[in-house]
């Protein structure tokens, strides 16, 4: 089966859709965000995928250049892979990526949830820096 051609985004492209802001206290502290409605597709079948991603980091002080991702930025860079051919290893890891490079954080875990298809669920957890095993989950 041929899947229906997806629109593919430039990585700096993409990249470019992310903005920081200081980090906002010295003392070390645990951000979480979570989008329950992330969208792609499979780039076998075309056929859309529906998840949930997680970013957990701790972000640098502000003396080490420490940033935190924007919310709304967040948002658009995720919706931007909405109509993207992508494997879902892939598209955690491509994420992970781009935070680190945007926040260089003291560590960040990128986690996505798949809804099931076929009776598979899939969970992918992508990480940079030294994650403490608490936090893995």
């Amino acid at each position: 089966m041929t899947p229906p051609p997806a629109t593919t985004s430039q990585p700096d492209t993409q990249f470019a859709l992310l903005e920081a802001f200081p980090t906002p206290a010295d003392h070390p502290f645990v951000i979480e965000h979570v989008a329950e409605e992330f969208t792609s597709l499979c780039p076998v079948t075309g056929h859309p995928d529906f998840g949930s991603v997680t970013v957990r980091f701790v972000p640098r002080a502000p003396g080490a250049k420490g940033t935190c991702v924007e919310l709304k930025s967040l948002k658009v860079y995720l919706q931007a892979f909405r109509n993207q051919g992508i494997y879902y290893e892939a598209v955690t890891n491509r994420i992970r990526d781009d935070l680190a490079r945007l926040m260089n954080p003291t560590w960040l875990l990128v986690k996505t949830d798949w809804r099931g298809r076929g009776g598979i669920r899939s969970t992918i957890r992508a990480t940079h820096g030294d994650v403490p095993s608490n936090w893995l989950s």
